[in-house]
């Protein structure tokens, strides 16, 4: 009667367990939620960029530098390291390389000087670091990165940033390292034919970086020569936190690259980032099976992707849209908490890249190439 009676009070907590388990499938869907994510997007400036403007040996260049980046910041990610730290082994490739207007290739001042600026934001506690007008660091994503950490500022300019710089045991890069014929050129064309920098140009060669590491957290970071021939110390979008970059983890990260006046006046990087943080509401999103009855103690686990991404798509495209109505045009990349890497432009084209821990990996040049672009593993 005894054993009797213990069998059945098993059965009844076995069946009582077996109720309260959670089922295979959201087993499998809370593992899936649980797996550590990575996501990384880059860019390499924006604008009229068009296949018939460049060779075939150009574009291959190109994707090589862009893929570059992206393999560096990639290398940090799935290692576990940092999204700061892979913000900026993304973008000192893109600073050291004369194809793109940041550092090494950067264009030209009206008075024959390369002037550069960077910017750099951690999503974690939105601790930021910028540099303006600097002539002498050869990664000026650096030097903004130990303005955040190694000061009590925020925003250092000119003459007092490179005086940073030295003391923080930065070496002085000659003039020479960052000057390039191609830049130049563009500097004397401009003057011949008193064109405007649109002119001569034709994109905005700014480069940035946004990432999201294991840990979740979000980092941005964003480095410019300026647009050729800028005069009486212009500065643009690039070094300025909450225009060309930002970085909050209960949103997104942004970098952006433009005609800088135009994202400087809409806040573009902080706008988009506010606007996903603050809307639409979780239960504009949310998507529940139908009788769903158990607790929910993790309710964005409950929201389709794809809606998710889809908003973060719209949102960027709605600010680049109001870019555009005042008269302006340019890009963005941005990351989500989720890991969605999406990239919004008004222009003909965008040098950008993407790459995240499920396999993403793809460079692209002009609009509409994602379809055509790698999608696999190690790439």
């Amino acid at each position: 009667m005894k054993n009797a009676f213990l069998t059945i009070v098993a059965a009844t907590l076995a069946s009582g367990l077996a109720l309260l388990a959670p089922t295979n499938a959201f087993a499998d869907d809370h593992a899936e939620a649980e797996k550590p994510k990575w996501s990384l997007a880059i860019h390499g400036g924006a604008g009229t960029i068009l296949p018939e403007n460049i060779t075939p040996e150009q574009r291959v260049a190109y994707e090589a530098a862009l893929q570059e980046a992206l393999d560096a910041g990639t290398e940090v990610l799935k290692n576990g390291g940092s999204a700061m730290d892979a913000v900026t082994a993304a973008i000192i490739p893109m600073e050291d390389n004369p194809l793109f207007n940041a550092g090494r290739g950067a264009v030209f001042t009206w008075e024959g000087e390369n002037e550069l600026d960077a910017s750099i934001m951690d999503g974690r506690d939105r601790s930021a670091g910028a540099v303006t007008g600097i002539k002498t660091v050869k990664n000026p994503i650096l030097l903004a990165n130990k303005v955040r950490t190694d000061s009590p500022h925020v925003f250092l300019m000119g003459e007092g940033a490179e005086q940073f710089a030295g003391e923080q045991g930065f070496e002085v890069t000659p003039p020479e390292w960052f000057a390039t014929e191609r830049r130049r050129e563009s500097l004397e064309r401009m003057k011949a034919r008193e064109l405007s920098s649109l002119d001569v140009d034709l994109k905005f060669g700014t480069v940035g970086a946004v990432a999201l590491d294991q840990n979740g957290n979000l980092a941005a970071g964003t480095s410019t020569g300026g647009m050729t021939g800028k005069r009486w110390g212009r500065i643009g979008d690039a070094p300025v936190i909450g225009a060309g970059t930002y970085a909050d983890n209960r949103s997104c990260a942004v970098s952006a690259t433009g005609w800088g006046e135009y994202f400087i006046r809409v806040g573009v990087a902080q706008e988009i980032c506010t606007r996903l943080r603050i809307g639409p509401s979780l239960n504009e999103i949310l998507e529940r099976p139908e009788g769903e009855r158990r607790l929910i103690t993790n309710p964005k686990s409950f929201v389709d992707p794809q809606v998710v991404a889809s908003n973060a798509q719209s949102t960027a495209d709605s600010v680049i849209a109001e870019i555009q109505e005042l008269g302006g045009d340019g890009g963005i990349i941005l990351v989500t908490p989720e890991g969605h890497a999406i990239y919004s432009f008004n222009t003909a084209g965008m040098y950008r890249g993407r790459a995240n821990s499920d396999g993403l990996n793809e460079v692209a040049i002009f609009g509409g190439e994602e379809a055509e672009a790698s999608n696999t593993p190690d790439h």
